[in-house]
């Protein structure tokens, strides 16, 4: 079904065909662009705007996409049907560029880097694109990127253009030295050798023909000088016709070759030509969609209503779009006729026009410049009266026109087609116009046709109070300035401001006075209803702006607060981590003076060991005590967010501290614990797995319940892991003693540091040192099993332990 040429005509939609096929990268997808038509079923026209928005993807990865070069093959493609015949060598270089392009196509849509399933839509398009590398590369060798066949195509082509090389040179050669050998009055100024009817010739003064003799081929446009083929290379240059006929003789045998061998694939290649211009046509359409701004739209029953977001005139969009003002619009499923009123200049048809071509574009499977959201509407037919149509040719006076155009919509429009009428009623008795293009509309909206007009008469105003499924709107009209804004406005009918127009240009005020006098009545009220409607309408929506203005301030407002709470969370963060790291340091130091004193006490021997434990145990509490005091200054420089509200901590209660009391510790903010000793006016707290020695006036009681303790743990006898745990360690050059003690703090590092593995390096020397650590792990509980290190390993030099 036609879906209306008329219509399509008085719209313009070539034009905006043109605008579209503007963005393909060849003439042929620029033309496949121009000859893209409205679709009628829905499902087909989905399929279309998949495909396009498929490639609007793949135009906008982080990769991109560009199509490939499209050569003109059709006509040869079809010529290719006859056997024998052979393409040019211009074609053949053509076909390489074509079979590239299609292998290029193809690994571009099989592209990994897209997101899944992005590039499904155009796999029917993949489908038909060739990939052929052999064929690429054997035409290629017979044929070079200026389209000439090349010299290594054939042994046979080699040789002869060898040998008409070697001929031409040495009839050049000789036709030289006779010319050189011409008297001076026979001899042609700065003459040299040339070529006439594919024979070479040397010039000679007229004169000096008989003296040359040979054959004349050409003469000079004054006479005077003839171009003569002398009788000595006549010989040599018949030889050189015969070699460029069987130059041409073999060139052609290679053409056909070469023909012959695209000749199976036909089929193949005219698909793949059909599937490049395609991906070109769709490029186009992606393309023009990103530049204008164009969002994928919800296609939708005509019967069910639409609705239009954001939505602009194509045409005027590409002329400037940053004057355009877009429209928005809704039509549910029970109303079928939009009846459009206001003064004239207001927009009224560059609207019908729009939204009718929003609907073409999306039929034919272009993005249409709408906004998110939008629901188009498909129709099965598009019917036109706009504009003056009158002809003079067919006696047809612009009512006429008219009503030819109008009789044709009421006998052929049904539910799903869109009928445009512009000033609906003119052109005859506003009483009769009025009453004829009420009932046109009402028989439009009964049969649920989806009709949008526009008119000035305002009897046809009332119909939206009349007939079920009409809706006014308006265009709105700026009253103090006199100039239109371009806004639609659902709802409400439009002022025409006819006498407003007037006395802005200056028409006599008598004059005014006494038209304003003869509009009735009713009239007079319902425009100053209507100015009334427009003004609180205006009011609201000032406000309306105002609210969204405010609102729009506060969330930047709690935007900018919730990024500075970030800030101050980040930054305690850093702190914590800065102090943890300094309570891991000096942890660390007191594990290295515990160790230390371990080692003098080994020495000193066992008498002293405990008093010398005793004090390496009160050298890691004052330590960590330190420790508790560097963690509760930083505290105290940190926000007070980030302290425990005073609810969230234990109630202080009365009552001496004593052995066993729960107490909280201000040097740990606040931190609970339990006192363990009393050492005058210090005391010992175990916080958790941390005994610490603090002054008393530090420690106030709390009750039983308290917050969770500190998770920090003080190491006494070296439970704290290394900073760096190794994996191996080595015995080698030390005494038996010596290795007791190194194997014994390589197993409790690896021990605490969750290693499955320990490799112990003692060397082969005399075994000794071998079987002291077979010994040491056969005694130690901690050791699941050992064994001499592979080959690999290390061999009989290392013994590998593995860890329970």
């Amino acid at each position: 079904m036609n879906p209306g040429g008329h219509a399509l005509s008085v719209l313009e939609f070539s034009r905006v065909l043109d605008l579209v096929a503007g963005h393909a990268s060849s003439a042929a997808g620029a033309a496949r662009t121009r000859e893209l038509q409205p679709l009628l079923d829905e499902h087909a026209v989905a399929g279309e705007h998949a495909r396009v928005e498929a490639m609007r993807a793949m135009v906008g990865s982080e990769a991109g996409w560009n199509p490939e070069p499209i050569p003109d093959l059709a006509a040869a493609l079809v010529r290719l049907r006859v056997e024998g015949t052979a393409w040019t060598a211009l074609e053949l270089r053509a076909a390489v560029t074509l079979l590239v392009s299609s292998r290029r196509a193809l690994d571009a849509l099989r592209d990994k880097t897209l997101d899944d399933g992005v590039t499904i839509p155009l796999d029917s398009l993949a489908a038909q694109l060739v990939r052929d590398p052999e064929t690429e590369r054997e035409i290629d060798r017979v044929i070079k990127d200026d389209a000439t066949v090349r010299d290594d195509a054939s042994p046979v082509l080699r040789r002869v253009r060898k040998e008409l090389r070697g001929a031409t040179a040495d009839l050049v050669r000789m036709l030289e030295r006779l010319m050189a050998k011409l008297e001076a009055n026979h001899r042609v100024d700065d003459a040299s050798v040339t070529m006439r009817n594919g024979r070479y010739v040397i010039p000679v003064r007229r004169e000096g023909r008989s003296a040359v003799g040979g054959i004349v081929h050409d003469t000079s446009a004054s006479g005077s000088t003839v171009f003569v083929e002398p009788p000595a290379a006549v010989e040599a240059s018949n030889r050189i016709r015969e070699l460029e006929s069987e130059e041409l003789r073999e060139t052609e045998r290679i053409l056909v070759e070469a023909t012959d061998r695209l000749r199976p694939r036909r089929d193949e290649l005219a698909a793949t030509l059909d599937a490049l211009v395609t991906l070109d046509s769709l490029y186009a359409r992606a393309r023009y969609a990103i530049s204008f701004g164009c969002a994928p739209a919800i296609l939708a029953d005509a019967e069910r209503g639409f609705t239009i977001l954001d939505g602009r005139h194509p045409l005027l969009l590409a002329r400037d779009r940053s004057s355009v003002v877009p429209f928005a619009l809704t039509m549910e499923a029970g109303e079928h006729t939009l009846l459009v009123s206001g003064p004239n200049t207001g927009g009224k048809t560059v609207l019908l026009k729009a939204l009718a071509l929003i609907s073409l574009m999306a039929q034919s499977g272009i993005p249409a410049p709408v906004g998110v959201g939008s629901k188009i509407a498909l129709f099965d037919r598009f019917f036109a009266d706009i504009g003056d149509e009158q002809s003079i040719e067919a006696s047809l006076s612009t009512f006429s026109a008219h009503l030819r155009n109008l009789t044709e919509i009421v006998h052929d429009a049904t539910a799903r087609s869109l009928v445009l009428i512009d000033e609906l009623g003119s052109g005859t008795d506003p009483v009769e116009g009025a009453a004829l293009g009420g009932a046109i509309l009402e028989t439009l909206t009964r049969r649920g046709t989806t009709t949008v007009s526009t008119t000035h008469l305002g009897a046809l105003k009332e119909l939206a109070h009349e007939v079920p499924g009409v809706v006014n709107a308006s265009l709105q009209f700026d009253a103090v300035a006199l100039a239109p804004t371009f806004r639609l406005v659902k709802g409400v009918p439009g002022r025409s401001y006819g006498l407003s127009i007037a006395r802005r240009l200056a028409m006599p005020e008598e004059v005014l006075r006494n038209a304003e006098e003869r509009v009735p009545k009713g009239e007079r009220d319902v425009a100053a209803l209507l100015e009334d409607l427009e003004s609180r309408q205006k009011s609201i929506e000032d406000r309306e702006r105002a609210a969204d203005a405010h609102h729009d301030a506060t969330v930047a407002r709690a935007e900018r607060v919730s990024e500075r709470e970030q800030v101050v969370r980040e930054k305690e963060r850093e702190l914590e981590r800065a102090a943890r790291s300094d309570a891991r340091r000096y942890l660390l130091e007191a594990r290295q003076e515990i160790e230390k004193t371990i080692k003098e006490l080994r020495a000193a021997g066992a008498d002293q060991i405990d008093s010398a434990a005793i004090a390496a145990r009160r050298a890691a509490e004052q330590k960590a005590a330190e420790a508790g005091r560097q963690l509760a200054a930083l505290d105290e420089r940190t926000s007070e967010d980030r302290r425990p509200k005073t609810e969230d901590r234990a109630p202080a209660v009365a009552g001496a501290i004593e052995v066993g009391s729960p107490v909280a510790v201000a040097t740990l903010g606040g931190k609970p614990g339990i006192v363990v000793e009393l050492r005058g006016r210090d005391a010992v707290v175990a916080v958790g797995a941390m005994k610490l020695t603090v002054p008393l006036k530090t420690l106030s009681r709390v009750s039983k319940k308290a917050p969770e303790p500190l998770e920090i743990a003080v190491p006494l006898i070296g439970d704290q892991p290394d900073v760096e745990v190794k994996h191996e360690v080595d015995l080698r050059g030390m005494r038996v003693d010596e290795a007791d003690l190194a194997i014994t703090q390589a197993v409790d590092s690896a021990v605490r540091a969750d290693l499955g593995a320990l490799r112990i390096i003692h060397g082969k020397g005399t075994g000794a040192l071998r079987e002291r650590v077979a010994e040491l792990l056969a005694s130690d509980s901690r050791v699941r099993t050992f064994r001499m290190g592979a080959w690999n390993e290390g061999g009989a030099g290392v013994t590998i332990a593995e860890l329970s």
